[in-house]
């Protein structure tokens, strides 16, 4: 039987509030100007700019200024691996990241090392784990970067940040934090946790897809655009003001219900393994994660065609990450923790939940599961 559509592939995107959609609405109908004209219209826009840059930058606590919006997380990692690695090479041309980082940061590390002869140290989670003390031990004096993810796209792993942190406030390297499945859903605090540069992309918690910021403290970087003095001279390129606006909308929104929303989010998670009831399944990931991902194998079933048969069903779930869409590779994160030839690799699917799920839906996805399987 088929049911109405429901989505479960929250980690890639999610659904648009009606909350942010007016207020995009109402930036597009009565607020066209350019915030850099110096006329009526383009100082109304430049007002609305630096409101909802104050509501970003209270977000993460931190000052105004050291907010750059970006067209999403892709661009905040590229420009703040890139913008910093060129600019102090003269300190070390060593940086440290992990094998399970978003392929933005991987590619961009990758691109370092092959066009500008960077050293890059990809830490392998050891029992499902990045640690710490990994991080300590490649640590070197020619260190100038560590990026490492607040919380992993496809098992919804927790990285030891604020360990991280503090091991690198004695040590010249910078430290960046892409977290982008954690913005929106978690209390962040980058001076807390000692983060130099922060990536947030606003489609992951409601707000529109294209629109991002990068938290930057003031370091000397390289500028990847070329133009204009936006954004304080460290991005050219008139700002995306409809988008930002309903980043700031979606903002504002997550942060009054922050609790709320965790809580339940973790209760549709418990709900859903516990409808499965005896469905033989495994978790795959570490015991430290963030409920909005689950990664979960069903023994002898191939992901695809459970993937393929829940769409027919009406609902959306994914095998892995929704940044290589159209490759069916197998996922880098699981390969990583499990090995190249681990059968979790063909069996595992990633289900995202977000607070706009309910748990009626969450049973039904059990349901049609263990219709599936169960046959």
């Amino acid at each position: 039987m088929t049911h109405s559509h429901i989505y479960l592939d929250n980690a890639a995107t999610t659904a648009m509030t009606p909350s942010v959609i007016e207020t995009m609405t109402k930036m597009m109908t009565t607020s066209f100007g350019n915030p850099s004209s110096t006329h009526s219209f383009g100082r109304q826009a430049n007002q609305h700019l630096r409101a909802y840059r104050q509501v970003m930058a209270e977000a993460l606590g931190v000052p105004a200024h050291d907010i750059i919006f970006t067209s999403g997380a892709t661009e905040s990692n590229n420009y703040a691996i890139k913008g910093y690695a060129l600019a102090n090479q003269v300190k070390g041309k060593h940086l440290i990241t992990t094998e399970i980082e978003h392929h933005s940061v991987l590619h961009t590390m990758a691109y370092l090392e092959k066009r500008f002869g960077f050293e890059v140290t990809y830490l392998k989670p050891k029992e499902g784990q990045i640690t710490a003390k990994m991080v300590k031990e490649a640590l070197r004096d020619d260190t100038i970067l560590v990026s490492i993810m607040y919380a992993n796209n496809e098992t919804g792993d927790l990285l030891p940040i604020a360990e991280i942190g503090e091991i690198l406030k004695d040590h010249q390297a910078v430290f960046h934090v892409d977290a982008v499945q954690a913005f929106g859903k978690v209390a962040l605090r980058p001076r807390e946790l000692k983060i130099d540069f922060l990536s947030a992309s606003a489609h992951k918690y409601h707000g529109p897809k294209g629109v991002g910021i990068l938290f930057a403290k003031s370091h000397h970087m390289d500028n990847l655009f070329h133009g204009g003095e936006q954004e304080e001279k460290r991005r050219a390129s008139t700002e995306n003001m409809v988008g930002i606006a309903g980043m700031a909308q979606a903002t504002s929104d997550a942060l009054l219900h922050l609790e709320e929303n965790y809580l339940k989010v973790e209760h549709l998670k418990k709900t859903f393994l516990t409808e499965l009831g005896d469905v033989a399944y495994y978790i795959n990931g570490s015991q430290k994660t963030m409920p909005y991902v689950l990664n979960i194998g069903f023994p002898k079933q191939s992901n695809h065609v459970l993937m393929t048969l829940l769409d027919l069903k009406g609902f959306a779930i994914s095998i892995g990450s929704a940044c290589t869409a159209g490759t069916i590779e197998p996922s880098h994160v699981l390969t990583s923790y499990y090995g190249a030839n681990s059968k979790r690799l063909s069996e595992s699917i990633r289900i995202s939940f977000s607070d706009l799920n309910t748990p009626e839906e969450v049973t039904l996805l059990a349901q049609a599961l263990k219709e599936i399987i169960g046959r």
